[in-house]
């Protein structure tokens, strides 16, 4: 069901935990199945993420996937970082099962989130960053559930 890196990223987190005082801080969340994903980064003058610690309260996928996201934008700048999209996450760890699909979703979101708090508090603009949602389902109509 699940692939080695989803399993690897699970069992062995990598980056897990709090900045105190980060430069931004992003706190997403999926109401439909409970998972809340918070994402800390320090950056620095040249605009690099230096590092990145993150939270999850969620499933295994929901931790793999915010293990994954903190890899891939840990020494990345500003615009490398917005470039990592949920599909970059699910390639990174070789693919999840359709039904956690949401949780790269989440993850995206925690660090556009995050960045969104550091434009904020830096009174700067990031190129194709948007106001994030805290549910990632916000301003969606709600599905028909199948039985």
């Amino acid at each position: 069901m699940y692939t080695e890196k989803v399993m690897d990223h699970f069992q062995h987190p990598r980056n897990v935990g709090e900045i105190e005082n980060a430069s931004g801080v992003g706190t997403v969340g999926n109401a439909k199945c409970g998972d809340i994903m918070r994402i800390y980064l320090d950056i620095d003058e040249n605009h690099i993420i230096r590092d990145v610690k993150f939270k999850t309260f969620g499933c295994g996928a929901a931790i793999a996937t915010s293990s994954m996201a903190t890899e891939l934008v840990k020494g990345k700048n500003i615009q490398e970082a917005m470039k990592v999209t949920n599909k970059a996450v699910m390639e990174a760890l070789d693919g999840l099962p359709p039904v956690k699909v949401h949780c790269s979703l989440l993850a995206e979101e925690a660090i556009h989130a995050a960045l969104w708090d550091y434009a904020e508090k830096n009174g700067i603009k990031i190129e194709g960053l948007e106001k994030p949602k805290s549910d990632i389902h916000e301003g969606e109509e709600e599905e028909e559930e199948e039985y």
